[in-house]
């Protein structure tokens, strides 16, 4: 007869739990206005006892002492800067099939900030207008929409109705992407549009009448699906710089993206920018001047995970050249310094996301690749040494704002002043070895909420893995901790997807280090072959190689972790990965010989059969060069036949938790199915969770909370204390 054992997941008011990760506010990237003296932070906060999530923005001050403010988003809804002190509110109207923004006033003295009723502006003809830049001067609003072959915004409605009204609910594809991520396609895509928006000398403002499609008829698609958005265009004070898939190759098995620019009008025909033998392209930005474009890019077609370069194009000189050739990391995001004279960037640097300043050249005198340039013009320096930065804007009067957050708490936003000096020092030294700057804090978003929480720091360590690489990993140590105490702790190791990819200070709501130290987990995060953030070689390193090399690293790692803390209870330890790291689950039921010794598996949205996903997922470029071709290419077969982990299913024997999305269209739910069907059958413990609406993620707020309770509660099961059972003893059912 089976035992029900209950299992409740440890809480107090000292403790971080699931539930306080999931109420905890989750601040956007901060948005200063053109004058520098404030900031607009996007704010939800999502409440179980009343089932909603609430939304708001927050205005705080830059160079004051006044106290930020909060304006409550009853409705949701996107806001941007209308112009120094006024905030842009776009929101669905009722009935939801159209939107219309509205103007915030903000009344901002040095002993008060207070914003003024809202007043509409204008109305879109549709309720999924989004990404909205404005060009002041211009009084031009930049956004994107989702539009029919006809390209005509205000002839969308008619279109729905009638699609809707088709009489038959298929789905017909004479081309790739038929599905992607979590949507299967439809007849509408996404497309770039203006309207004149401005304010007149009475400061009333006015809507324009025609919304132009500045795509139309040139066979792009802006923002590249499915998470572009405003990082993928930028504006001038007459146009529009984009990136865009190349129109004449199959979306789903190349990555080549090209950037164009094209005026507001949209008269001109698009022109293009890149030189045509690159991969994909990010994050095109204008400086401030407007004759300048810098972008990211991948050399690559096929490689999303190549590494991206920066690009400057000359738009008065028509000349284009790369400037970060011999740097070994890959910028995520630019911003001109307001001369024009420097570039400030984030990147990711040893499991961190700096901000670097990087010095630009004179522009050579024709178009090149590999410009003769000293290192000064070539290797930026590092401004920041901890945590994930984003949202990097340049200001006036020397300064830079960016949004950070860390594995202890969510983005707040950061200040740093002095830039003037720290460019003088730069050009005359070629160095920064002198500069004691650094950021100054602005908001305490979650600090009230996280005081007394002792949420754990990551402690780096580092050991040599396969063919005598450096290896990077970092603990988070269990709620309780001391120094030389003699109590012992279960050990989760982190298996981080991707591949390519890495653990870093980076706050997360989906796989937080810290909530398994505040469960009692001693945790574990190795950053193995195929990692970013250490070198190129290292991320490249992993194709053709998905068993190998990287288990050499996790092996390596579990031994130097094991070995370095003697507070880990080895007996007690457990293992959880998604995506590439539910492969790795997968992989290591198949080859005991690895000698984990893990007690209890959880693979969340796992490779069960990479052959099938060669064949199912929706971004075919990306099997096509992990395993060296198509399914049926010999070097693929012959690499399947190595690393396919239903090739080893006999050997599976570790109790195994398995949870899947049915909207994950990059590894279908049949991978999690399968593999639960494989361990019932050889009668290895085994429990399916299916989440019906998530895709690759848990997003939805009450999902998350099972998600954790059943991830503690399948470990609980075979690691935790007060259940210790002998070998052959009874297996203990979960309650349901």
């Amino acid at each position: 007869m089976s035992t029900v054992r209950e299992f409740n997941l440890k809480v107090g008011s000292d403790r971080f739990t699931p539930k306080d990760l999931i109420e905890l506010e989750r601040p956007g990237a901060g948005v200063a206005n053109a004058a520098g003296d404030l900031v607009l932070v996007p704010v939800s906060k999502y409440s179980f006892e009343e089932k909603k999530n609430h939304k708001s923005i927050f205005i705080a001050p830059l160079e004051s002492s006044v106290s930020p403010v909060e304006v409550p988003l009853a409705k949701g809804g996107e806001t941007f800067w209308l112009n120094t002190h006024t905030v842009g509110h776009v929101v669905a109207d009722e009935g939801g099939k159209t939107s219309s923004l509205y103007a915030i006033s903000v009344q901002f003295t040095t002993e008060s900030l207070t914003p003024e009723p809202p007043v509409k502006v204008g109305s879109f003809p549709t309720s999924s207008a989004t990404n909205f830049r404005y060009a002041a001067k211009a009084g031009v609003l930049v956004f994107s929409d989702y539009v029919f072959s006809d390209g005509n915004l205000t002839s969308v409605r008619k279109n729905d109705e009638e699609w809707e009204k088709r009489g038959n609910s298929a789905f017909v594809y004479d081309e790739t992407y038929e599905r992607h991520w979590d949507t299967w396609g439809g007849p509408k895509r996404p497309s770039l549009f203006t309207v004149k928006v401005f304010q007149d000398p009475g400061r009333t403002w006015h809507f324009g009448e025609h919304f132009i499609n500045v795509l139309d008829g040139t066979g792009h698609h802006s923002p590249v699906e499915p998470f572009g958005g405003t990082d993928d265009f930028d504006i001038s004070g007459s146009h529009v710089v984009y990136t865009a898939k190349d129109p004449k190759l199959p979306e789903a098995w190349h990555t080549k993206q090209n950037v164009y620019i094209i005026d507001f009008a949209g008269i001109e025909k698009p022109r293009e920018l890149t030189s045509g033998k690159q991969g994909a392209t990010h994050n095109p930005v204008f400086n401030p001047q407007g004759n300048t474009v810098a972008w990211l890019e991948l050399d690559e077609d096929g490689y999303e995970s190549d590494r991206a370069k920066i690009v400057i194009y000359d738009l008065v000189k028509d000349v284009r050249y790369t400037l970060t050739q011999p740097w070994d990391r890959s910028p995520d995001s630019l911003a001109f310094s307001l001369d024009s004279q420097f570039l400030y960037l984030t990147a990711g640097d040893h499991a961190r996301n700096k901000v670097f300043v990087l010095p630009v050249p004179p522009t050579p005198d024709v178009s090149t690749t590999h410009p003769a340039l000293p290192p000064y013009y070539t290797t930026p320096q590092p401004l920041t040494s901890s945590g994930a930065a984003t949202g990097l804007q340049t200001l006036h009067n020397g300064r830079l704002i960016f949004s950070r957050s860390s594995l202890q708490g969510p983005n707040d936003v950061f200040i740093i002043r002095g830039l003037r000096a720290l460019e003088a020092e730069l050009e005359k030294t070629q160095s920064l070895a002198a500069w004691k700057g650094g950021p100054e804090q602005i908001t305490k978003f979650t600090e009230k909420a996280l005081a007394g929480k002792s949420l754990g720091a990551p402690e780096d360590f580092y050991f040599e893995g396969a063919e005598g690489k450096t290896i990077h990993g970092y603990v988070v140590k269990p709620k309780g901790w001391k120094e030389g105490q003699k109590k012992k702790y279960p050990v989760l190791l982190l298996i981080h997807g991707g591949p390519q990819g890495a653990w870093d200070d980076r706050w997360s709501t989906r796989w937080n280090p810290n909530i398994f130290a505040q469960q009692g987990y001693f945790t574990v995060a190795i950053n193995p072959t195929g990692s970013t953030t250490f070198g190129q070689d290292l991320t490249d390193a992993i194709a053709k190689d998905w068993g190998g090399k990287p288990f050499v690293d996790l092996q390596k790692g579990w031994a130097f972790a094991l070995n370095k803390y003697p507070e880990i209870d080895a007996d007690r330890a457990v293992a959880a990965g998604a995506s590439w790291g539910g492969y790795a689950i997968n992989w290591i039921q198949g080859h005991p010989e690895y000698g984990f010794g893990f007690k209890a598996l959880v693979c969340h949205d796992g490779v069960f059969d990479a052959t099938y996903g060669g064949y199912a997922t929706d971004e075919l470029f990306f099997f096509n060069h992990e395993w060296g071709g198509r399914p049926w290419d010999p070097e693929a077969k012959a690499l399947l036949h190595k690393f396919n982990p239903t090739n080893f299913v006999d050997k599976w024997s570790t109790p195994q938790l398995v949870i899947h999305g049915s909207k994950d269209y990059r590894l279908p739910e049949t991978d999690g199915i399968g593999a639960f069907h494989a361990l019932k059958q050889q009668g290895v413990p085994a429990r399916l969770v299916i989440f019906p609406d998530e895709n690759h993620w848990v997003l939805n707020h009450g999902n998350s909370l099972k998600w954790h309770y059943e991830v503690f509660r399948w470990f609980d099961l075979y690691v935790g204390k007060d259940n210790e059972r002998d070998e052959g003893s009874e297996v203990v059912q979960l309650k349901d």
